[in-house]
């Protein structure tokens, strides 16, 4: 099969499924969770003064730094399901050289969760930013910062997409991939961060944050490159591994 038709199929096998909605309707379920709380909670005091003021930009920097880690679960789940449920070995019948069928994957993958994201960012800038005015307040971020949150959050998605794509490639069941992407991006950071001082600046959700602007612990472009790595490593050892795997 050509290329063209490799990663066409891919997208259609990720936008057919129930997959891709399942995390929209995640996001939305978050959207409404944020907007609930501009428009109920309060501070001590009874005031809304603090949530009306930073919560539009704390709640999207939050996303943007979570976003590699929700769509690292969406990558994963992609992958490996295809092992589970056996439909890995038509594609690798209709593609014999494995590499080239897991390459587009890993593409599909990257888009896929690039837009999920963005998808996700827009959600909730539009019910925070709907939710703001029973505060009494307005939207305070500039569109300069908005994009940028949106664009941070995109990348970050797309790239912790083929992250955890890589995890799935390399383990055959669902489940235990999707605990070790927990285990690799939730469980072992912030443990790392506390056992190896300056680690943290190597940590996704921190690389994420400096994209989205709200964090400088390094430049932009070693924030893209670190991220970038996050997801070699595991792409490569899940190259590896299905080229020598016998799959049944």
């Amino acid at each position: 099969m050509t290329w063209r038709r490799l990663i066409r199929s891919e997208f259609r096998k990720l936008t057919s499924t129930r997959l891709a909605w399942g995390f929209i309707a995640v996001f939305v379920a978050l959207s409404a969770i944020n907007a609930g709380l501009v428009i109920f909670a309060t501070e001590a005091d009874g005031s809304k003064a603090f949530l009306a003021t930073a919560e539009d930009q704390q709640s999207l920097v939050a996303f943007a730094a979570n976003a590699f880690i929700i769509a690292g679960l969406f990558g994963t789940v992609a992958v490996a399901r295809e092992y589970d449920h056996g439909t890995v070995v038509p594609m690798f019948l209709a593609s014999p050289h494995r590499y080239r069928a897991m390459l587009a994957q890993f593409m599909a993958v990257f888009v896929v969760g690039g837009v999920l994201c963005a998808i996700g960012a827009a959600l909730l800038i539009s019910t925070v930013a709907a939710a703001l005015p029973t505060t009494e307040y307005g939207f305070l971020m500039s569109a300069g910062d908005v994009t940028r949150v949106v664009a941070a959050s995109t990348f970050s998605g797309a790239v912790g997409a083929v992250f955890g794509a890589g995890i799935g490639a390399m383990l055959r069941n669902t489940g235990g991939a999707a605990t070790l992407t927990i285990l690799s991006l939730v469980v072992a950071p912030p443990l790392i961060v506390q056992l190896a001082t300056g680690t943290a600046s190597w940590m996704p959700n921190t690389l994420a944050t400096v994209l989205a602007g709200a964090g400088n612990e390094v430049s932009v472009l070693a924030a893209l490159a670190r991220l970038l790595a996050w997801a070699v490593v595991p792409v490569v050892l899940g190259l590896v591994s299905v080229e020598r795997r016998d799959i049944v």
